[in-house]
């Protein structure tokens, strides 16, 4: 999957006792309704976020994942994590692209021609 929007925070790494490493990044979605989703980059992946700047144009291609938690009292609760794996920086025009419909999109390509002779280019 991919996500695309502009980086609104870029956190510093953390590293912990066990030596794993982790980094988080903001992209915030440009859609009718944006969302500032937080990516994880784990290990040799946090090295990404260097090469990014806030402000920056993105697309990020992630996995998804989730895991399942049981709390002492024995409650079981789910929490997912976005985890980032590759980072691509855009020109801004191509921002939210794949999310936008092109013409193309509405027309098979094919043009019919309505009773007076005319091309029909309407996607309906």
């Amino acid at each position: 999957m991919e996500i695309s929007g502009k980086v609104t925070k870029i956190f510093d790494t953390q590293t912990f006792a066990s030596g794993f490493k982790k980094r988080e990044v903001i992209v915030t979605t440009q859609e009718q309704y944006p969302q500032p989703l937080s990516i994880e980059f784990l290990q040799d992946k946090t090295e990404l976020a260097d090469q990014i700047n806030v402000g920056d144009d993105v697309k990020v291609s992630i996995n998804l994942r989730g895991r399942e938690w049981t709390s002492p009292d024995g409650v079981v609760k789910y929490f997912n994590s976005i985890v980032g794996w590759r980072v691509e920086k855009l020109a801004p025009e191509n921002v939210g692209a794949e999310n936008t419909p092109s013409p193309s999109d509405f027309n098979s390509g094919v043009n019919d021609l309505s009773n007076d002779g005319e091309i029909d280019d309407l996607p309906f």
